[in-house]
């Protein structure tokens, strides 16, 4: 029992350093205002996966918690978004579509909801929770409306902005294959099934 506990927790901490990997991997070679934004997105990314978690129950439910990503979120929102993609920025290995710029009135205003909802959702944060939380949220919504109601429909009208820009204006992508060199020594370690590691992209 203690042999195979410690296999497991040998096997997490591989994992999350392999994961760790492949994101700056993903990043290398990303410089000036695409390295800028990529860490941005990086960071809007962590805060949206960590308040994903705490709001389908897979994290215990916590207000600050909510509350601190909210903010977080609402930071990389509105002209602290827009001004990170200057015009034809496309250089490698940016996930940038052309259409940013085609449709630029969309992308601000998507960049403006951003901020608009992770501020309702801070607000509404410590409202009485929905009961089976999830669900649809109505769009007619005003965000007035929703700081009123339970945070899980001002998460939703969040998680659906940010659906509808990576749907429209990012290019969809997988992470790199990892370098042999690296599988090899993970392969290597005590517990650790070369097959599961090499699954993790």
């Amino acid at each position: 029992m203690v042999i195979l506990t410690q296999r497991r927790r040998l096997t997490v901490a591989v994992l999350v350093l392999v994961l760790a990997a492949g994101t700056v991997y993903a990043h290398r070679g990303a410089t000036g205002i695409v390295k800028e934004r990529m860490d941005a997105m990086m960071s809007l990314g962590d805060a949206m996966k960590a308040l994903t978690a705490m709001m389908r129950g897979k994290r215990p439910y916590n207000v600050e918690r909510v509350r601190n990503y909210a903010t977080t979120v609402a930071r990389h929102g509105s002209e602290d978004m827009t001004r990170l993609f200057p015009e034809g920025s496309l250089q490698h290995p940016t996930r940038a579509k052309p259409a940013i710029w085609a449709d630029w009135e969309h992308f601000s205003a998507l960049a403006t909801e951003l901020t608009v909802y992770a501020g309702v959702l801070k607000s509404a944060a410590a409202n009485q929770r929905a009961p089976g939380r999830g669900g649809t949220t109505p769009v007619d919504l005003t965000p007035e409306e929703l700081a009123t109601m339970a945070p899980d429909a001002a998460f939703e009208r969040l998680r659906r902005t940010c659906s509808d820009c990576h749907r429209t204006f990012r290019m969809k992508s997988e992470l790199p294959p990892r370098p042999p060199e690296r599988l090899g020594r993970l392969a290597r370690l005590p517990g650790v099934n070369p097959v599961s590691t090499a699954a993790v992209r």
